[in-house]
């Protein structure tokens, strides 16, 4: 951009490093000012917005797109005009209902309207109201059930979308009975579930203000997942996190939780929202009307701006355990974290693990860490043991090998195998062989890893008449499949194919010969 003499980036490029890598606003907009420019925040929220509406992950109030929008909407028409339905469509409580009876008003099955559907199909359920989260804002949205009030059919739930406006539809499988258009149902929200998603969402905001508490007010929120079993939460930060802080911030929210602070929801303009400290999240496109969550309303732990799902009192969460922390994207870090049934699932395989772990070493579950500490200990000292033996035994086979040492040109060549030797040894006994001759060349092979290796060394005076131990090894590594290069003096190749180590070797005194 500075080449081509701009001065400000624009808001789609902005939005496509926000969308592809990550990058927050806020960082590139650091970024962009060191550098003297200036970066086009119109421009990335109508993009972001834009993006919004053509994923259909928009807020409840705006039009979707999505799949058979036309078919969605002619049937909501008619619904209005039979007064099935309210003139703003699909009444949506997902806060207070997570049962409540209802009329099945609108049945589709791969992309028609029906009237009914049987045993086995895949339908798409329009109700005049519904208590089932949408997907938004990170948060996944419900499963849960559709059954016929008399209990004749039974729809299950897998996922909920609002594809336009007034219109959301739940998408699920009839495991039983007929359903049909007119039908009265109960409308049923997995609440096991719900409740696990509830907790990980609180969970998240408590992380968030300890974020703020332990590594500072630029941890700020990236992105977001709240899943029944897990949570994930991004945030702008330059590095790693010490296990120190971790540690910190995991007992900090985990300190919240067992002081059970309650939460307040409550709506009101989102003048008064930001005026009283609300946080919102950049590039999120609010109404005039918001939501806020406080965490402890008598002295604020958190307070901010959200639409999803929350438990009443903090402790319903139980305990919150952090799985990883690692980078999402330039500048940005990433926690993954579990919490209520996940996490004490999380703790009882530990457990196990620990305890199966402790049978094993014949000691108390305070005494692993040692245990395994002394057998570390040992287990590098049989290492180092087998080491010396292992060279010792290779020695001795070098030590035979030299009586082959060829006289090329007055000078000693010598080319072989050595077995079970590591790259070290194979150095080692290089050095042996220029003990022995204060001139000369030495090609040693061996199967390290299963791939063949061969290290060799030339002396500096031959150096001085041509000969390059790189040059050696790169004409014999191709024999093996690999390469070869170093330095004149030493080189080292390797290769794919150690059946044709022997092959390799051999070709090393016919080359030292033709240089000399």
């Amino acid at each position: 951009l500075k080449k081509s003499g701009g001065k400000v980036l624009d808001g789609k490029k902005a939005f496509e490093l926000y969308a592809t890598h990550g990058l927050p606003f806020e960082l590139t907009r650091d970024v962009a000012q060191e550098q003297e420019l200036n970066v086009d925040e119109a421009g990335f929220k109508a993009a972001m917005e834009e993006h919004k509406v053509q994923s259909g992950g928009g807020k409840a109030m705006g039009k979707m797109g999505g799949e058979n929008v036309e078919l969605y909407s002619a049937a909501l028409e008619k619904c209005k005009q039979a007064n099935e339905i309210g003139t703003n469509g699909v009444e949506y409580n997902p806060y207070e209902w997570q049962t409540i009876e209802g009329k099945v008003i609108g049945l589709f099955s791969e992309g028609e309207q029906v009237n009914s559907a049987l045993t086995d199909s895949e339908v798409e359920i329009l109700v005049p109201q519904t208590g089932f989260y949408i997907d938004s804002g990170g948060q996944m949205g419900d499963t849960g059930w559709i059954q016929a009030v008399d209990g004749s059919w039974e729809v299950e739930i897998s996922e909920v979308k609002k594809p336009a406006t007034g219109v959301i539809i739940h998408y699920g499988t009839v495991p039983r009975g007929k359903v049909q258009v007119g039908d009265k149902a109960v409308i049923i929200v997995d609440q096991p579930r719900r409740m696990d998603i509830m907790r990980n969402h609180t969970a998240t905001h408590l992380l968030h203000a300890q974020l703020h508490k332990v590594i500072g007010e630029h941890a700020r929120q990236a992105g977001s997942l709240v899943a029944p079993d897990r949570l994930r939460f991004d945030f702008t930060h330059h590095e790693a996190i010490l296990a120190e802080k971790l540690d910190q911030i995991e007992a900090g929210v985990n300190q919240a939780i067992l002081e059970d602070h309650a939460l307040s929801i409550k709506t009101k303009s989102l003048a008064e929202a930001k005026a009283e400290g609300a946080m919102a999240l950049f590039g999120e496109k609010y109404g005039e009307v918001v939501r806020t969550v406080t965490i402890d309303p008598e002295h604020p732990i958190s307070y901010e701006l959200c639409g999803g799902t929350h438990v009443e009192n903090t402790g319903d969460i139980g305990t919150f355990l952090i799985l990883s922390e690692g980078s999402a994207a330039a500048g940005v870090r990433r926690i993954e974290a579990v919490t209520g049934r996940a996490a004490y699932e999380v703790i009882r395989e530990r457990n196990k693990t620990l305890r199966k772990s402790a049978k094993i070493l014949t000691a108390s579950l305070e005494e692993v860490p040692a245990k395994i500490t002394a057998l570390l200990d040992a287990h590098e000292d049989l290492r180092r043991e087998m080491v010396e033996v292992k060279q010792q035994l290779v020695k001795t086979e070098f030590v035979k090998q030299l009586a082959g040492t060829k006289m090329i040109k007055d000078v000693p060549v010598l080319s072989c195998l050595l077995k079970d030797a590591d790259n070290d040894t194979l150095r080692l006994m290089t050095d042996a062989f220029r003990e022995k001759y204060s001139s000369g060349v030495v090609a040693l092979g061996s199967v390290v890893n299963e791939k063949p290796t061969i290290i060799c060394a030339v002396t500096e005076d031959l150096v001085k008449r041509g000969l390059n131990a790189g040059d050696i090894v790169k004409a014999v590594a191709g024999i093996m499949g690999g390469s070869g290069g170093g330095r004149p003096v030493l080189a080292q190749a390797g290769g794919k194919d150690a059946s044709k180590l022997s092959e390799a070797l051999d070709q090393v005194i016919p080359f030292v010969e033709s240089k000399l």
